[in-house]
């Protein structure tokens, strides 16, 4: 009976360690957490108020989306936003530049990005979600969102909209 039961044990022992083994092995990994669309790390330069708590919950955001970020608290964030070529009208209350220069301004979700940096618009200088909509990354009330537009802006002061955000989520 001994026999039996260490014969058991042994068994139960090295399935679970073989199960162990494919299932943090990489080919056995099925992810549903949304990660960044390479294996090189995108690095966000934040520029922002220093006592802007909507842009600290933005940059917890993106980080959770595998970005790392450098936070930085300019004396004079319009003229970071007016050198990076945004103009007012499309301005919110942060902007982000990424390792390749493309700027992101406002409250965009971390997906977005991400699909933007994996194919870059030719013209174009990044994306903007003007002012700060209900319901965007780091503007949380409840249960509300508001639907919003995520612009594409070109190079020649125009934009188009890339993305339309249902206010449904």
């Amino acid at each position: 009976m001994k026999w039996v039961v260490r014969s058991i044990g042994w068994l139960a022992t090295t399935t679970l360690l073989l199960s162990s083994a494919v299932a943090c092995s990489d080919k056995a990994s099925l992810t549903t957490v949304s990660s960044p669309v390479s294996d090189e790390v995108v690095s966000l330069d934040v520029y922002k108020s220093r006592t802007c708590g909507c842009c600290k919950k933005w940059v917890s955001h993106i980080e959770g989306f595998g970005f790392e970020s450098e936070v930085h608290h300019p004396a004079n964030l319009n003229k970071i936003k007016s050198d990076k070529g945004i103009a007012p009208r499309y301005q919110s209350c942060h902007t982000a530049v990424s390792n390749d220069g493309y700027v992101f301004e406002g409250h965009i979700p971390g997906p977005i990005i991400q699909r933007f940096l994996a194919a870059p618009p030719k013209d174009t200088i990044g994306l903007a979600v003007p002012g700060m909509p209900v319901g965007s990354p780091g503007m949380e009330v409840g249960d509300r969102h508001d639907e919003y537009d995520v612009l594409l802006l070109s190079k020649d002061g125009g934009h188009t909209v890339y993305e339309h955000v249902n206010g449904t989520h």
